[in-house]
């Protein structure tokens, strides 16, 4: 889909935010904008945008009300665009649906990033695509993992933790989200478990496994695959 006819609907109520980030999308997306959370409900429902930038503090309803009410009738990217820095807060928008959080204030060349990201995951073909990041390939329809042409063996958790984060490349997952993906409804798994089967993962894949550049920590928040360049 051509950049050009894509759409980003930004939901927040300090007009210079808007403007910043008007200016910096508009030559390339369609940008609506939305000072409240009723015109960002409505919006949404209007314009039908291909991703939603939104700000918790409106002045009509918290953002994280806004989410629910988009989640419980449409699946578009949100990003989470808040001044708002506690981990609470970041899972708490991540678990209710958002894709994503950035914390203001936020360089240009991030919030780009983080865009790209959401609409590939959006877009991305289903299974039988082969995911390519750097010098990790990796054939979902085959289950091969490839680090520089070498085959990696992972156990089948370790394969199910890289799959879904695959599937949210470029994203925030939480522990929890993770978890479920992976281990199901058992409530009862260890988050201790997660960390390790991560850890055990980046020795297989990552170069330095200590300086990881493929699985991203978010602090205190869960993990982020980084796509990179081929």
């Amino acid at each position: 889909m051509e950049s050009n006819s894509l759409r980003i609907l930004v939901a927040d109520d300090e007009r210079p935010i808007r403007r910043f980030i008007f200016t910096l999308l508009a030559n390339t997306y369609k940008v609506f904008e939305a000072e409240t959370g009723l015109a960002a409900l409505q919006g949404v429902a209007i314009y039908r945008p291909d991703v939603v930038l939104l700000d918790l503090s409106l002045p009509d309803m918290d953002g994280m009300e806004v989410i629910h009410r988009l989640r419980e009738w449409t699946n578009t990217p949100i990003i989470v665009i808040s001044i708002r820095d506690n981990e609470a807060e970041k899972i708490a928008a991540l678990d209710s649906g958002a894709d994503d959080y950035l914390t203001k204030p936020f360089s240009a060349g991030e919030l780009l990033a983080r865009i790209r990201a959401a609409l590939r995951h959006a877009y991305k073909k289903e299974v039988g695509m082969v995911y390519q990041s750097g010098d990790l390939s990796v054939n979902l329809a085959k289950r091969e993992v490839c680090i520089d042409n070498r085959f990696i063996a992972l156990t089948p958790i370790e394969y199910d933790i890289l799959r879904a984060l695959i599937n949210h490349a470029g994203m925030v997952m939480t522990h929890q989200q993770l978890i479920h993906q992976v281990w199901g409804n058992d409530t009862t798994t260890d988050p201790h478990l997660l960390r390790v089967n991560i850890s055990n993962l980046r020795r297989k894949i990552e170069n330095d496994p200590l300086r990881p550049k493929h699985i991203i920590t978010e602090s205190g928040v869960g993990y982020r695959l980084k796509q990179l360049e081929a």
